[in-house]
């Protein structure tokens, strides 16, 4: 379980450095002018670490499966060699999913238009801006937003059903809700990562997609990391206990 969260935290970091950076340092000089080659390789970042998320969460919501589905397994199961192919391939999957579109997204020709309506390095923008025609990298671009986004949650529904069947199972009601609480976390952040995501990507237009992004990047590049880590663990008995632990250290420390 820690070694999955761990991964993601990761992933969500790397995410949010990818993009708001830039963007706080174009509010602090007042500069919005990115080039083409940034504007490129914050793209592919985006894309590959949004994408990577996705089949992570897949494989943590398996882990969750496992731990409460066959705990007396588990150990055997989700050994540490199988939790390291685990996030291997889901970083895998996401460089897959991304690349047929990026590759033809670099023969792309550009006019006199070089303006964004956007914060940060969208595809859709790309696409908009392009003189050439983008038909064929939308409908791929939507195939592979499918993929990545409904089989992953498919995935993530049917783990998160048989819990719910074998929670609703055990006799004990205090062993219900720690049952519970042990996969409500998890719960809790899947709609966030994925309702904004398929609200921005699941359209087969990318002029559809444009107008309405920004709103819904917000809550991918900026609430989403923030609520994430109090959602996976100030819900933990003993991250709340060690964080208790640190504040009396400092208070002592301020007092001293």
């Amino acid at each position: 379980m820690y070694f999955f969260l761990r991964n993601f935290s990761c992933l969500e970091i790397s995410l949010t450095t990818a993009r708001v950076p830039r963007f706080l340092v174009s509010i602090i000089t007042t500069d919005k002018t990115i080039s083409y080659d940034a504007y490129l390789t914050q793209l592919f970042f985006a894309i590959f670490l949004g994408a990577s998320q996705f089949f992570l969460l897949a494989a943590m919501s398996y882990d969750r499966y496992v731990a409460i589905c066959k705990p007396l397994h588990y150990t055997t199961i989700m050994s540490k060699s199988v939790c390291h192919k685990m996030v291997a391939a889901s970083c895998l999957a996401g460089l897959l999913t991304i690349s047929p579109g990026l590759i033809l997204g670099l023969e792309l020709e550009f006019c006199d238009a070089d303006i964004t309506d956007h914060f940060f390095c969208d595809p859709s923008h790309v696409l908009k801006l392009s003189c050439s025609d983008t038909q064929v990298i939308e409908l791929l671009s939507f195939a592979l937003a499918i993929i990545t986004l409904l089989i992953t949650l498919a995935l993530v529904m049917l783990s998160d059903a048989n819990i719910l069947r074998t929670i609703l199972k055990i006799p004990s009601a205090q062993q219900q809700r720690k049952a519970f609480s042990t996969c409500s976390s998890h719960v809790m952040a899947v709609p966030i990562s994925y309702d904004s995501c398929i609200f921005m990507y699941i359209k087969p237009s990318a002029e559809g997609r444009v107008s309405l992004n920004k709103g819904a990047a917000v809550l991918t590049t900026s609430v989403a990391p923030v609520l994430n880590p109090f959602t996976y663990t100030l819900r933990n008995k003993q991250v709340k206990q060690a964080l208790k632990d640190t504040v009396k250290k400092c208070s002592f420390a301020v007092l001293k």
